[in-house]
C-alpha cells in the first residue's frame, strides 16, 4: 500500500507519495502534480531526474518535504525493509573512512 504525506492546503494541486512496487529502486519519494512526477532520493535529498525540471517544484513544498524527511525515510523503511534508506553507497563509503 502506498503512503501519502499529508500536505497543507496551500499545496492542494500536489501530492507527495511513496508508491507501491518500488522495492528495487533507490529509496525515493515522488512529488506529483497532475501528470508530472519528480523523484527525490531519500538517501541524498537530491532530485533524481532532470525532467521535469526540479525548479518547477515550489521551494516551500521542498522545505515541507525536508521538514518531514525522517518520517518519509521511516515509511520507506517500513514498506521496503530489504532496501532501507540507510543502506546507500554513501553510507558504506563513510564507514570505510
Amino acid at each position: 500500500m502506498s503512503y501519502s504525506l499529508p500536505l497543507p492546503k496551500m499545496f492542494k494541486q500536489w501530492k507527495v507519495k511513496i508508491r507501491d512496487r518500488e522495492r528495487v529502486e533507490p529509496p525515493h519519494v515522488t512529488v506529483l502534480r497532475k501528470t508530472e512526477a519528480w523523484r527525490i532520493d531519500l538517501r541524498t535529498g537530491r532530485f533524481m531526474d532532470a525532467e521535469p525540471p526540479p525548479e518547477d517544484v515550489p521551494e516551500a513544498l521542498v522545505k515541507f518535504i525536508m521538514a518531514n524527511w525522517r518520517a518519509l525515510q521511516e515509511q520507506w523503511d517500513a514498506m521496503y525493509p530489504k532496501n532501507p534508506t540507510g543502506s546507500g553507497v554513501e553510507d558504506e563509503e563513510e564507514s570505510d573512512e
